[in-house]
């Protein structure tokens, strides 16, 4: 089977906002960026060359507004059904993230006060329902979705099998991507320990790069070596009790 590309569609700034069009025997959009970014993202599509009619399947990485803001748009304008985690339902069906956000440092405390992350994106409903590892062969690409939780409860990865990872808010570019190839948190978290987890999970398939939301695509080797760093300090925040994380039947954030 031939070699899947994996091309980023810059929605905001140059790489502060990404999402992706993987093309295989058939392409298939990965994000769908903030409210209103829909015809963009149409339009680049288009420039790569792709008949956005053709697009197979629109994947949401997790329910935060800026990544699924347009999949209803972009449900509209090119058909294709979208696949989002059944345990992020709640945001996409009513187009509201799960608030309070979690920061993860001082970056996330202070774009917390941005009134965009808080508007309510138009709801969608997604008709691919992701519960476990699925293939994306009968989608026209050679790779599957991969749950990836922690940074959502419904968080996803895409993994192709040349093996490019496609992370969505796994791991990010440092200060929203504005310090390129440099690992780091992207601004919240709603369980950081557990979107450690997964992260380690995936680094131990061996990807050959981290394709993410927010920034460029990152070196796995560097990740590793970051990850190990983050374990230590999370540790520590832990045995600190200053650890929060989201408590699942409340949505609201919580220490342990």
């Amino acid at each position: 089977m031939s070699r899947t590309k994996v091309v980023p569609i810059p929605v905001l700034g140059r790489h502060a906002v990404n999402a992706y069009l993987l093309l295989g025997r058939r392409p298939v959009i990965v994000d769908a960026g903030t409210p209103g970014s829909g015809r963009k993202i149409y339009d680049r599509i288009t420039a790569h060359g792709v008949d956005p009619t053709d697009v197979s399947l629109i994947v949401l990485t997790h329910g935060h507004i800026d990544h699924f803001g347009s999949a209803a748009e972009l449900h509209r304008l090119t058909g294709a059904p979208v696949a989002g985690h059944v345990a992020d339902l709640g945001p996409y069906r009513t187009g509201r993230v799960r608030e309070p956000y979690l920061p993860t440092g001082p970056m996330g405390r202070l774009m917390d006060r941005n009134k965009n992350l808080h508007v309510r994106a138009e709801p969608v409903e997604p008709g691919v329902l992701v519960s476990g590892r699925t293939s994306l062969e009968d989608f026209g690409i050679a790779g599957r979705i991969m749950p990836t939780p922690g940074h959502t409860a419904g968080s996803v990865s895409v993994l192709t099998d040349d093996g490019d990872l496609v992370a969505g808010d796994l791991i990010a570019n440092s200060f929203m991507g504005l310090i390129p190839r440099r690992p780091a948190n992207p601004p919240f978290h709603d369980d950081r320990r557990q979107n450690l987890a997964s992260l380690r999970a995936m680094l131990a398939l061996g990807p050959g790069a981290l394709h993410v939301g927010h920034g460029t695509a990152l070196d796995p080797d560097r990740v590793r070596r970051w990850a190990e760093r983050e374990h230590d300090r999370l540790s520590r925040l832990d045995s600190a009790g200053r650890l929060s994380r989201r408590t699942p039947d409340t949505g609201r954030g919580s220490h342990r």
